[in-house]
């Protein structure tokens, strides 16, 4: 059975993908920063509960060592876990605005990555899947008839072109564990206002198909439910 390790998945994008995931008879560990919410939604789908807070190392090296006790190893690790940030004009914004959003979206990743390599290296066939975005395209944000050209939002941008940058990294810097980033398309979550036009279940295509692709399959890669993304 595969384990599946999924950070902020008490909701939106990670809650759905845990479901999903267990009904294609993963062993799904949900990671939430908030305890009553994170155990409610495992509740609900028959998945365990790890507490977990992506911008505290503490926290962080916690649920790895709780992971470590239970199950042993993981053979899949989403980094799920972001945030919008402020909703400011860019000339408002400040580096304080920048640190909280960078601190979850690209350094949550950074320490939960560093934290669970050894227990992804105990499995047959360990992958990573950042949940990145479509706004952090070079490509995607050019394109007059796409919806990112037309959204600013330049500190969550930036940071998922940060983490896109850092998946590809990481997927040439160790070569024994795939390393995969997804865009999910513009999906209707809180993170949005629920204003998204894809459903919950849309947008977790791309995270279920690489939580269940072929040990063989490529690393380094960025797709979305259509396959690969301009970068």
């Amino acid at each position: 059975m595969t384990t599946t390790f999924i950070t902020g998945a008490n909701k939106g994008l990670g809650f759905e993908a845990a479901r999903r995931l267990i009904e294609f008879g993963h062993h799904v560990i949900v990671g939430a920063r908030d305890p009553e919410r994170g155990r409610l939604a495992a509740d609900r789908i028959g998945a365990r509960f790890v507490q977990i807070d992506v911008t505290n190392d503490d926290s962080v090296a916690r649920a790895a060592e709780d992971i470590s006790a239970h199950e042993g190893h993981i053979d899949v690790l989403v980094n799920n876990a972001g945030i919008v940030g402020a909703h400011l004009p860019p000339h408002e914004l400040t580096g304080t605005h920048a640190l909280e959003v960078f601190d979850t979206n690209v350094f949550g990743a950074v320490r939960v990555t560093h934290a669970f390599v050894p227990l992804l290296r105990r499995s047959a066939h360990p992958s990573v899947i950042n949940v990145s975005s479509g706004l952090g395209s070079f490509g995607l944000t050019h394109d007059p008839d796409r919806i990112e050209s037309k959204v600013n939002a330049p500190l969550y941008s930036a940071s998922k072109s940060a983490l896109t940058m850092l998946t590809m990294q990481y997927a040439k810097g160790l070569p024994d564990i795939r390393f995969n980033a997804v865009d999910p398309g513009y999906t209707a979550t809180d993170l949005n206002g629920n204003s998204g036009h894809q459903t919950v279940e849309e947008g977790t295509d791309a995270i279920v198909a690489l939580a269940m692709e072929d040990a063989r399959a490529r690393t380094g890669r960025v797709v979305d439910r259509a396959g690969d993304v301009p970068w």
